[in-house]
């Protein structure tokens, strides 16, 4: 399997990890490299938190060396700020794309005139994607849903007027926005602005064994594969696609201990990048992942809330797999 490129950023597979907000960190998008994936895109940043300078949205503008090449995706509802922004990204991190948030459909950005609410106005696509690819050297991508609702899908217009404004490549989420999360991806649709375009096109939406990512590239032509909560708890998911696409074969499900190990290192980086407190309140969500499937897992999800410090969820974690290789011994 061959990857692609997207301007002049050269990208060794197809497999692409989403920018998830609130898990896209670089803890997190490290480890999605460490397993092969072919491009890693940060959590989306507030286009005012970056003109701000707000302490919090700077730190997320952070890119380790070693997870490139990386997107960046950023999100406003303003030409202004968001040109601002994107020059700020620009010029100040090692980032190799810049993204811009067309999908998110949470109220708070929609009500800003941001994320999926210029889903509504192909004209508004052109217009941002325009001024922002000509006020920057790095190539500009969007990641976009279907449409707004059932009754307002504009894909093909939407990803016609991104391609026309200087975009380098799209990436569609087969719902709307009033789909959110649920319901299923309509994939047909990723389809039909591929054949409307000619920049690359990244289908996400229901992607969640290897075998679906082959299935969307054959049936629809997309040319990568974005991979969201999948990956959550899960970054096998990513070497099993690039390997199953690669040789049509499936690598071996994780041990338990392979499980833990990469938790454990999961947690050890989010400690260093996040300090103790915030970064143990946070694990507890992704440990719940990690042991998805893993037997007598509630009462470790249990007792995590009763833990606060690193050493605390090492042990917990280290016991629990402990006992499981015993129980496994003896059965």
């Amino acid at each position: 399997m061959t990857g692609f490129k997207i301007g002049d950023v050269e990208l060794n597979n197809r497999v692409i990890l989403a920018p998830m907000a609130g898990v896209c960190n670089p803890a997190f998008r490290l480890i999605a490299k460490e397993f092969g994936t072919g491009l890693v895109c940060a959590e989306m940043v507030s286009d005012k938190g970056i003109l701000y300078e707000n302490e919090r949205t700077m730190q997320m503008l952070y890119v380790d060396d070693r997870e490139k090449p990386l997107s960046l995706q950023i999100y406003g509802g303003s030409k202004e700020t968001l040109v601002q922004a994107a020059q700020y990204v620009d010029a100040n991190t090692n980032a190799d794309i810049i993204d811009i948030n067309m999908g998110c459909p949470v109220p708070k950005v929609t009500k800003c005139d941001a994320g999926a609410k210029w889903l509504l106005d192909p004209d508004k696509v052109y217009e941002m994607v325009h001024a922002v690819s000509q006020a920057v050297e790095k190539p500009v991508t969007v990641k976009m849903r279907t449409g707004w609702d059932s009754h307002h899908i504009y894909c093909v217009d939407n990803v016609r007027a991104a391609e026309a404004g200087g975009a380098k490549a799209v990436a569609i989420h087969g719902r709307t926005r009033s789909q959110k999360y649920e319901g299923v991806a309509d994939w047909n649709i990723i389809g039909e602005a591929k054949r409307a375009v000619n920049i690359p096109i990244i289908g996400n939406g229901d992607v969640q064994t290897p075998q679906d990512a082959q299935r969307m590239i054959d049936e629809i032509g997309v040319d990568g594969v974005m991979i969201g909560r999948a990956a959550l708890g899960n970054p096998w998911m990513l070497y099993q696609t690039i390997q199953y696409l690669e040789s049509g074969t499936l690598p071996a499900e994780p041990t338990p201990r392979e499980k833990i190990d990469i938790c454990l290192l999961h947690a050890a980086r989010l400690v260093a990048l996040k300090g103790e407190k915030l970064a143990v309140r946070e694990m507890r969500t992704h440990v719940a992942w990690y042991l998805k499937g893993l037997s007598g897992n509630g009462q470790v999800r249990k007792a995590l809330f009763d833990i606060d410090t690193h050493a605390g969820l090492q042990e917990l974690l280290r016991q629990y797999v402990e006992t499981l290789e015993t129980t496994a011994v003896h059965a």
